[in-house]
């Protein structure tokens, strides 16, 4: 797929918040649980953060790099698992906050981890069509894993924002993306219940693998590409084993990995996952390099997108804070802060 005009990212940027809860804390408490490997510790949000305010952080990194008056933005549109309103919706908020409304379309969109690339999609095709000049994609959650279930190794917090503008304006052009769905239930949530349940090892082979490489091949024979010309990869990253499995498949090396690979220190950030990882490639490429990118959403599926960095981008990297700049100014926390920054202790 590729939209009528040429479009690309003319802005982005990215928020981790600063807690860590190590993984050698969880299997303290949890020793059954299973610790999830290389992964050290994940990232939690304080308790004045949630997928709003992290999204706002993210946004006025990416406005900061585009150098763009908030109100030509035509939509701003926020994927998330973890939204704090059942029924009210982040956008608008994050619209207000940053200075984007009235005159703007917005909306929160839902496919599991997925959801940002979604929204991300929808801005390459509106801001692609001509309807708009600008359009805002956020990807940013605020995950929960069960206490003592294999995801609360990895259930962690962050995103990243990519604003979507005229080719000419941009540090990465978009090049093509290609999404790739089924009904493979791998992992899923009631409504009303607090944790997602999962299918285990079904969440591997026939969701994860299936969805995100044939998403990415799919997208690589669109393009012409050969994997060795790609500069950096990035796929989502539920635990640390699936996107370098996946890469070693593809047959890419650890080198062009290692820019997005964020898990080890962060855990999964959910939605905001494979465009932080897109984020963090993009705060340390070099022009006219070549980027696949590749999402996935349980339930299931992926997005793939094909994106040649321009000369613009190393100006734009020095504008506002990287990934890396958050990730490093951790403070660790132990378990019993950790309940009570997730609001899980409940006292009536």
């Amino acid at each position: 797929m590729r939209p009528a005009l040429p479009v690309g990212i003319v802005g982005y940027g990215g928020y981790v918040p600063r807690y860590r809860l190590p993984a050698s804390e969880i299997s303290r408490l949890w020793p059954s649980g299973g610790e999830d490997g290389p992964v050290s510790s994940k990232a939690v949000p304080g308790l004045d953060e949630d997928t709003v305010t992290m999204s706002i952080e993210a946004a006025r990194n990416a406005l900061d790099r585009a150098g763009i008056d908030p109100a030509q933005i035509g939509a701003v549109w926020v994927g998330s698992e973890s939204h704090p309103y059942a029924v009210k919706p982040t956008s608008t908020i994050v619209a207000e906050a940053i200075g984007a409304v009235p005159h703007v379309l917005a909306a929160d969109w839902q496919f599991a981890c997925k959801a940002g690339t979604e929204a991300l999609q929808a801005a390459l095709g509106l801001v692609g069509s001509g309807m708009v000049r600008y359009g805002l994609a956020i990807g940013m959650d605020a995950a929960q894993g069960k206490p003592s279930d294999a995801l609360e190794y990895t259930a962690a917090a962050g995103g990243a924002a990519i604003l979507v503008g005229p080719a000419e304006e941009a540090v990465a052009r978009c090049e093509g993306s290609v999404s790739y769905v089924t009904d493979t239930p791998d992992f899923w949530r009631r409504p009303g219940r607090t944790y997602p349940e999962h299918a285990g090892r079904f969440t591997g082979q026939p969701a994860y693998f299936a969805h995100s490489l044939a998403a990415a091949r799919e997208l690589l024979a669109e393009l012409g590409w050969r994997p060795d010309e790609l500069a950096h990869a990035v796929f989502h990253q539920p635990n640390v084993r699936f996107p370098t499995q996946a890469g070693q498949q593809l047959g890419l090396s650890r080198q062009q990995m290692a820019l997005g690979l964020l898990s080890p220190e962060i855990g999964n950030a959910y939605a905001g996952s494979s465009l932080l990882g897109l984020v963090a490639a993009l705060d340390g490429a070099a022009p006219e390099q070549r980027i696949l990118q590749v999402s996935f959403g349980s339930g299931a599926g992926s997005d793939a997108f094909g994106w040649i960095t321009t000369p613009l981008l190393p100006e734009r990297q020095q504008l506002a804070s990287t990934v890396r700049d958050y990730i490093a100014r951790q403070r660790q926390i132990d378990y019993a802060t950790y309940l009570r920054y997730r609001g899980q202790i409940v006292m009536e």
